[in-house]
């Protein structure tokens, strides 16, 4: 397999070299090449995709179902020589929590995991004041 090509857009690299690519499913697919694992951060089931792909019940501008940490796990698990990709309606909000807190999987403390993905792949990324708890919280 092989990861995306840093400096694609939408790609967040993480501090491990991790690249994970973020978009928003309204907007068109980028150009180039496909995923080959989604996580599809959504209040119901997510699209159609021919690559491996999981849904993650997640409401927009609320917080993720339980099974979250191994969901989000799992792609951080797959990042390491897959292109994986996260994704909700806009690419913001829920696809900005979700890759904070992939982050804090990948060595980012917590309380700066915010910070890294809004300087790093959206600077609106986590747009409620109950997501950012959510990742401050997130694997403590």
């Amino acid at each position: 397999m092989e990861s995306w090509e840093p400096g694609t857009p939408g790609v967040l690299t993480l501090p491990s070299g991790r690249l994970i690519r973020g978009r928003g499913l309204r907007h068109p697919m980028p150009d180039g090449l496909e995923p080959t694992y989604g996580l599809y951060l959504l209040g119901k089931p997510g699209p159609q995709v021919a690559w491996a792909h999981d849904w993650l019940k997640w409401p927009d501008f609320w917080l993720p179902a339980t099974d979250a940490p191994a969901k989000l796990r799992t792609a951080w698990e797959r990042a390491d020589g897959e292109r994986v990709e996260l994704a909700c309606g806009g690419g913001r909000g829920r696809t900005g929590t979700a890759l904070a807190c992939i982050a804090v999987l990948d060595g980012v403390p917590a309380h700066e995991a915010v910070a890294f993905v809004r300087r790093n792949y959206d600077r609106r990324a986590v747009e409620t004041p109950w997501q950012k708890r959510y990742v401050q919280r997130f694997g403590g």
